[in-house]
């Protein structure tokens, strides 16, 4: 075993219901990491799991007439089915029902009450299940008032409701760590990535002053007692995030994995899930006078064009429906290249199709093909070793195949997948270039060419090797086709060793070359995902929808139409650009600072950085904003309205016009 290891973990997922992509996305990212480590010699535990405790499970099994426990088995195997399929290599799956957690759990939470970390109190406020997070009513989104101006509801910053909770409680003394937990922060830069996710935490929730957190409730009875108080059950952050130990033997007697792997190189989490695993865990180490783990990094979510996927309103995207389709290797190059890490990505069926047919199809499945094909219709199978540059085009592609080595290795660790793919296929374009310069049908003509016909072909042999190689933690099928059409033996040296020259010669192809990734036909193919979408629609309706539905029929209205009364709501008006910036941590926001017409100017975000690369063209341009929607936070930025668009293929443009329009006339 090495000596080198490497601990990354997934969050824990919550057994609520069916996995997206989006859902997917980080264990994917998990299983590039491990198996990317794995490859570089690291001795690698990755760890993935299921949250399987708290009053939602509880309602959920009583929703489909069963009991909790057998609930989340249900739920547990299905997760584990869908990480089979998208070939995900735990090395374990924890479930927060597994008896040596609830003991390490119980084990935790005596240490902290006995050392006075933890005492017992009493809460009141507001509480959402679908969260499992209490709220002041100042963090609510949305407060319900009666007639007389009394708060009796609200809505949490999630949009989902809350509920008034009031009951004996446990308190974990948050507050007593807040100082050691900014210092560290400073003194470890790299603890939160990015840097965005620790500014907020800073300026959001620990300078406002952090408060104490109730740990435990007694109104619920789905989850870990507290073995000195019993009628007291563990609240779920503390049961779920000491898992990233508990799975490694913490607080039983057989402690070696822990010893060995604590602390975690990287805790992969949505950004949702940051401020748990920023604040509440680093505290609870701290408590416990524990390793903090190396490194937080909190991802951005895979979106639609209008917002997040959710079955509701029919946009939702699950693995089982791409893969059966297209392939398993097609979806994890679409994430692993369409999402930049850290930031939010937006799937659409035509980026995924194009991704498909461009990158897969036309440059590396159109390579190994091509290759393949010379090499039987020129020597009969056979791959000779490599000559000494015999053509002009041979140095360069021997020295773009060690920078893309290097650069890959530098993105990979940084954790910048997609540029690292991008690396790894502008190699694949060159190699397809290089058979254009030394057109190998020419030499072929000319028996004096023979020796340079043969280093060309072993060249694109070798390209194609470091190319299986490379992209091997991403695509787990395709590198065993690739090999498996040069005729190579993944038990070689040639399967592990990452320098231009390694091939093991002598080796005949395939007789016939068979293609990785056939095109696929466009308009068919974003037909099948867009119904595939529909059809995951949540088809169930209460009295009143279906009501409302069969009165809509009646009056054959459409989807797509709305009442007049709805359209003059929408406050349209021409503003002039005064300042454009692109907001810092983000790869698709502009900042715009606008003339509307009004005392001060007006600051909108839009996410349209990548098609104005050059964005200070735009100041002084007017343009169409919509004015009175409702002002939201995005990357700790205002947006106080929208700006019009238009949208077709992958272009999209400004709504611009001409300067004769008056800054705030109004649009209708």
């Amino acid at each position: 075993m090495s000596d080198k290891t490497f601990y990354v973990t997934t969050p824990i997922y919550y057994p609520s219901g069916k996995l997206t992509i989006g859902n997917a996305y980080t264990t994917v990212v998990a299983d590039v990491l491990a198996r990317y480590k794995r490859q570089k010699g690291y001795d690698v535990f990755f760890l993935t799991g299921t949250d399987e405790h708290g009053q939602k499970i509880e309602e959920k099994a009583e929703q489909e007439n069963t009991n909790p426990k057998a609930y989340v088995d249900k739920m547990a195997a299905s997760y584990k089915e869908l990480w089979e399929m998208l070939d995900i290599t735990y090395d374990r799956f924890i479930r927060t029902t597994d008896e040596d957690h609830q003991k390490g759990v119980q084990q935790i939470f005596e240490k902290l009450l006995e050392q006075g970390d933890i005492y017992l109190g009493e809460y009141e406020g507001w509480y959402s299940v679908s969260d499992e997070e209490y709220f002041t009513e100042s963090q609510l989104d949305e407060v319900y008032r009666d007639e007389k101006g009394k708060v009796i509801g609200g809505k949490a910053p999630s949009g989902h409701e809350v509920e008034l909770v009031k009951e004996p409680s446990y308190f974990f003394k948050m507050s007593k760590y807040a100082d050691r937990l900014v210092e560290y922060y400073n003194n470890h830069p790299e603890f939160i990535q990015p840097e965005s996710r620790r500014n907020e935490m800073i300026n959001n929730f620990i300078k406002p002053g952090l408060e104490d957190l109730s740990v435990t409730r007694t109104t619920i009875d789905w989850g870990i007692k507290v073995p000195s108080d019993p009628k007291h059950v563990v609240y779920v952050w503390i049961d779920a995030l000491a898992n990233y130990i508990t799975a490694l033997g913490y607080g039983s007697d057989d402690h070696k994995l822990y010893d060995k792997f604590w602390p975690a190189d990287v805790h992969l989490v949505g950004k949702e899930i940051v401020r748990f695993h920023t604040i509440y865990w680093p505290i609870m180490l701290m408590a416990l006078d524990l390793p903090l783990p190396k490194q937080i990094f909190g991802h951005g979510w895979v979106l639609m064009k209008d917002g997040k996927m959710s079955k509701s309103k029919g946009n939702a995207v699950y693995p089982e429906m791409i893969v059966n389709r297209f392939g398993l290797d097609a979806l994890r190059y679409y994430l692993m290249r369409e999402i930049p890490f850290g930031n939010d990505g937006i799937f659409t069926p035509e980026d995924f199709v194009e991704r498909v047919n461009y990158d897969l199809a036309n440059d590396l499945g159109n390579l190994l093909n091509r290759t393949v094909s010379m090499i039987n219709k020129y020597h009969q199978g056979h791959v000779q070793s490599l000559g000494e540059h015999l053509t002009d085009f041979d140095a360069s592609i021997e020295e773009k195949a060690a920078e893309t080595i290097a650069k890959y290795d530098e993105l990979m660790n940084s954790f910048h997948f997609s540029k690292a793919l991008d690396t790894v296929f502008e190699f694949v374009r060159r190699a397809n270039k290089y058979i254009d310069e030394t057109q190998p049908w020419v030499l072929a003509k000319d028996e004096t060419k023979a020796a340079e016909l043969q280093d060309v072909m072993s060249h694109l042999a070798e390209s194609l090797r470091l190319i299986a190689l490379l992209i091997k933690p991403i695509m787990t099928q395709t590198p065993h086709k690739i090999f498996e059409q040069l005729g190579l033996s993944e038990d070689s040296k040639s399967a592990h060793e990452l320098a231009f020259g390694a091939y093991d010669w002598g080796h005949v192809v395939a007789t016939k070359a068979t293609p990785i990734f056939p095109r696929l036909e466009k308009e068919v193919e974003i037909k099948y995902i867009k119904d595939q979408m529909a059809n995951s629609k949540d088809k169930k309706q209460s009295r009143s929808q279906k009501k409302q539905a069969s009165a809509k029929n009646d009056e054959k209205a459409t989807d797509n139409e709305i009442q007049f009364d709805d359209f003059v709501k929408v406050e349209m008006r021409v503003g002039q650009v005064l300042e454009v910036e692109k907001v810092e941590g983000s790869d698709k926001l502009l900042k715009f600072q606008l003339d509307f017409g009004e005392e001060k100017p007006r600051q909108i975000l839009s996410g349209i950085a990548n098609f104005y690369p050059e964005e200070q063209e735009l100041k002084g341009k007017k343009v169409i904003g919509v004015i009175n929607l409702k002002p939201r936070k995005i990357f700790g930025q205002m947006s106080q309205g929208m700006l019009l668009s238009s949208e077709k293929g992958k272009k999209v443009q400004l709504a611009i016009v001409d300067d004769s329009h008056e800054n705030g006339a109004e649009i209708g």
